[in-house]
């Protein structure tokens, strides 16, 4: 061998040979920490990832979730769709299936074309990366040090895991930003589907955001998110996923993203999650870890079943928004500063009004802050008059404006709120939770949290009691005339003569007439008969826990009770005089799925089967011709309210099933309720003001018949729309043996006006 090529020779052996001595060093080196911290075989076992906590419905759907920086789903390889995988090898890893971590083919190419056809990270490098190493550091060095630590991570997750599991700890790990931690979150937030529905070109969104989700944005860079879906495609073609005809179908489809955020204060279900949030806080005080430590719902990956019917929930935020947008609209109109100068306020003097505002300053965020930097309460108010830019709510949607703070809190004040709860009477279970009219603006729960006087809504427990201990029948009538209950009796110093609201009497009227139209003079006649303890009795019995006074007054509803505490007590005469405590969980199961939570139904007797029919049948007597039977009829579109002018649908209801209900308005009109009842479900709708001086002058607007009972209707036609809820249209179930007569001619004594304008009238409020 000639000596110039023997140096040729060894030189290049010696290369070789030392540069392989030099990588496997590195390797070497890197797999002994000097590179850097490196995991052991137990973090490799049980990767520190943090795990949301699912809220999950009854028809078994993820309402919300709990989480912390991390909105993270896991799941497992079967669970992703093979469209979603063939896409994700085909861009990201072609030789997946073929190396162990490390593509040394793909690593040569990047090394020769300086990355410019593609780079060299395998999937399990990509896995390595965001598990261990982190964001690449722009040292070179530095760079080049964590590149080899992936190079060994990725080797031992090889060795440690399946191939198929190594796909899906990558797609659960990686975040696709706007609290898209992994892959079901992201497949929920931005096409609003679970994976199993993910149609290819929405999988090849996903896979194409991979490369760089905050630049591959589709919410806020469409067209280039667009242009790397069809790379992905391609890729798809390329690897024999697609053929040629498919894929230019599919470069055809705009992209289309259904954006469904996922926030604490934003999505579904919002007022009922801040209640779960609230209840697991308890819950895990009290349950413990087997190793003692507490649970944390933001990081544990619980599981929490509610009894919440997804669809039914997104009927009700529906009919509460579609409702109370177009009476917000008819309120602003009528509180101009023209024809109502204190608006949104009335019957209050100037001194009352600006105490409202000056309150309103000192709970307020802006107000909490400036008190933590020493400010005094004079330069505090200062602020609040002068304009600042600030973002605030609408109906037509949130805008930016500038504005004085004292003027947004003016603004707001005029909002009307809304509380919606729906139960199934026999279960107890909660299907439906509207706390407000949106959570971002106005975290105030109007289910469970607030409580509002409730009107004549509370007749039918004086009804009630009427009918368990005098056995009084619907065709029972007393005489329509002014009734005294002498003074001292009750504990009444004054004599108590409570008065019509039309001031319309004579005749008789028959119980089924009374409470259809909210008689007063009957309703005095009944608390004398049976008295007001019984009447507070019974209602503490189905489960009202508020303060109830034994006075005659609370027969025409002047306690300050709860949807929460309503619905639950207009239960029990649903489900045959059985009163069921809602419940809103069935169970709880940890990350392993293994239970640590099961409801069990707390029920109790409070009347008889009998009595709690009676009360029914008095109940639809209300929906038949008194105050509710708007929802029996078709009203022509020029005979309408104008405050549903905008309504498309669910007005006119035209119902013609078994409906039981009342409603209920409180004095001027400060708030609306409507309890309506079918025999498997049974719901409460408040509708009001934060502050009892934000009403509408006249009943036509200010009954609960006009406020509260249209978000109802609309409800329950979407309800009876959807055939698979199973919502009754049936009799309410009679008890075999019913002793009490309950069909009887309705005497009308007098012309009605069905106003439902019980103001409480004679109770000197």
């Amino acid at each position: 061998m000639p000596k110039k090529f023997r140096i040729y020779f060894y030189g290049f052996w010696f290369l070789f040979f030392s540069g392989i001595f030099i990588f496997s060093g590195i390797f070497y080196a890197a797999s002994l920490g000097y590179l850097g911290e490196m995991p052991d075989f137990k973090q490799l076992e049980n990767p520190d990832t943090n795990l949301a906590t699912q809220i999950v419905s009854s028809d078994n759907k993820v309402l919300g979730k709990f989480h912390f920086g991390e909105n993270r789903i896991p799941v497992e390889f079967d669970d992703l769709p093979v469209n979603l995988v063939d896409a994700l090898i085909s861009t990201e890893d072609e030789r997946f299936y073929g190396h162990s971590g490390i593509d040394f083919r793909g690593t040569l190419r990047a090394i020769v074309f300086l990355g410019k056809r593609g780079g060299a990270s395998t999937i399990s490098q990509q896995l390595a990366r965001q598990l261990f190493v982190g964001v690449r550091a722009k040292n070179i060095f530095q760079a080049l040090a964590q590149k080899f630590k992936e190079y060994v991570i990725a080797v031992r997750l090889e060795r440690q895991y399946t191939k198929h599991e190594i796909i899906a700890m990558y797609l659960n790990i990686y975040d696709f930003g706007y609290n898209g931690d992994g892959i079901k979150s992201a497949s929920n937030i931005f096409f609003d589907k679970e994976l199993d529905s993910l149609k290819v070109e929405e999988s090849a969104v996903l896979v194409g955001m991979l490369k760089n989700s905050s630049y591959y944005n589709p919410l806020r860079r469409p067209e280039l998110v667009k242009n790397r879906r069809n790379v992905v495609l391609n890729q798809m073609k390329r690897n024999g996923h697609l053929d040629q005809n498919t894929v230019d179908s599919l470069k055809q489809i705009p992209l289309l993203i259904n954006y469904t955020p996922q926030s604490h204060r934003e999505g579904l279900a919002t007022y009922f999650r801040a209640y779960l949030q609230g209840f697991m806080k308890d819950w895990t005080d009290e349950n413990l870890k087997p190793d003692g430590t507490k649970y944390n719902i933001y990081l544990d990956g619980l599981k929490i079943y509610t009894t919440v019917n997804y669809e039914m929930q997104q009927y009700a935020e529906e009919s509460v928004k579609l409702h109370m947008a177009n009476l917000q609209e008819e309120f602003f109109k009528q509180n101009t500063p023209e024809l109502n100068p204190t608006a949104p306020f009335l019957d209050l003097e100037s001194e009352d009004s600006i105490n409202i505002f000056k309150n309103a300053m000192k709970r307020s965020e802006r107000w909490r802050k400036m008190k933590g930097t020493g400010k005094s309460e004079e330069e505090m108010f200062e602020v609040f008059q002068k304009e600042v830019p600030m973002r605030i709510f609408a109906w037509k949607g949130d805008f930016d404006t500038i504005m004085k703070p004292i003027d947004s809190i003016r603004y707001y004040k005029h909002f009307m709120q809304a509380g919606m709860m729906s139960m199934e009477p026999q279960t107890g279970h909660v299907k439906a939770w509207v706390g407000g009219i949106n959570y971002k603006h106005f975290q105030y729960d109007h289910v469970k949290q607030g409580k509002r006087q409730i009107g004549s809504t509370f007749k039918p427990f004086l009804y009630a009691t009427a009918i368990d201990q005098l056995k009084l029948s619907p065709c029972d009538s007393l005489p329509d005339a002014i009734y005294c209950i002498e003074p001292n009796k009750y504990g009444n110093p004054e004599p108590w003569c409570p008065t019509n609201s039309s001031d319309k009497y004579g005749g008789f009227r028959t119980l089924k007439n009374a409470l259809a139209n909210s008689k007063n003079t009957i309703s005095a006649q009944l608390m004398d008969k049976v008295g007001p303890k019984p009447v507070a009795d019974l209602a503490r019995n189905l489960g009202i826990e508020s303060y109830i006074p034994d006075v005659p007054a609370i027969g025409l509803g002047t306690p300050d009770l709860s949807v929460f505490e309503m619905v639950g007590a207009y239960g029990a005469f649903a489900n045959q005089g059985i009163y069921v405590k809602p419940t809103m969980i069935t169970r709880i199961e940890d990350k392993n799925g293994t239970l640590l939570y099961q409801s069990v139904p707390e029920t109790k007797d409070v009347i008889s089967a009998e009595s709690a029919y009676v009360t029914v049948n008095l109940l639809e007597g209300v929906t038949k011709f008194g105050s509710g039977a708007r929802l029996r009829h078709n009203i022509p579109e020029e005979d309408r309210n104008p405050v549903y002018r905008d309504v498309v649908t669910g007005y006119p209801y035209s119902f013609d099933n078994a409906i039981a209900g009342k409603t209920g308005t409180t004095q001027n009109q400060s708030d609306g309720w409507f309890m309506g009842m079918v025999p498997n479900l049974v719901t409460g709708v408040w509708v009001g003001a934060e502050d009892r001086a934000t009403h509408f002058e006249t009943i036509a607007y200010g009954q609960g018949a006009t406020m509260a009972l249209p978000i109802w209707g609309m409800f329950m036609k979407k309800c009876y729309e959807n055939e698979e809820l199973g919502i009754s249209k049936e009799d309410f179930l009679a008890p075999e043996e019913l002793s009490i007569p309950i069909d009887c001619e309705v005497i009308k004594p007098v012309e009605e006006d069905n106003s439902e304008a019980e103001d409480l009238k004679g109770l000197g409020l």
